[in-house]
């Protein structure tokens, strides 16, 4: 027999998944900050470089590049990077649960939400 998804079910799930991201975020942190204190706190000579002026992909690639390198602010910024997406992932968690239950009004509303941080992020870098 199928068990039925409930409101219950639902919070405990999202719960644990921001519990999960913060936990993620704070131990990605406390690496970085390992690290970084093993480099002597030196910044990264990449980070020198940036400038408001900077393309939106010239600061995505250095921070690849310096996570890639393992540099510790960068894993730093991954570990804050984790803590930004944990709230947008609980949305996307949260709009499936409100499918499953078919609760069409938080569907909407969560998709609403949803789109609205969306454009708030990828229009975050406009000049």
């Amino acid at each position: 027999m199928k068990k039925n998804f409930t409101d219950v079910d639902l919070n405990r799930s999202v719960g644990n998944l921001l519990r999960l991201g913060v936990i993620l975020s704070v131990a990605t942190s406390l690496a970085g900050f390992i690290k970084l204190f093993t480099e002597g706190f030196k910044m990264p000579k990449t980070y020198n470089s940036l400038d408001m002026g900077s393309s939106s992909e010239k600061v995505w690639g250095q921070f690849w590049n310096s996570l890639c390198r393992g540099e510790g602010m960068a894993i730093i910024q991954l570990g804050i990077l984790l803590l930004i997406f944990t709230p947008l992932v609980r949305i996307i968690f949260a709009l499936i649960g409100y499918l499953k239950e078919k609760d069409y009004v938080y569907v909407i509303i969560s998709s609403i939400v949803l789109a609205i941080m969306a454009i708030s992020f990828f229009t975050g870098y406009a000049h």
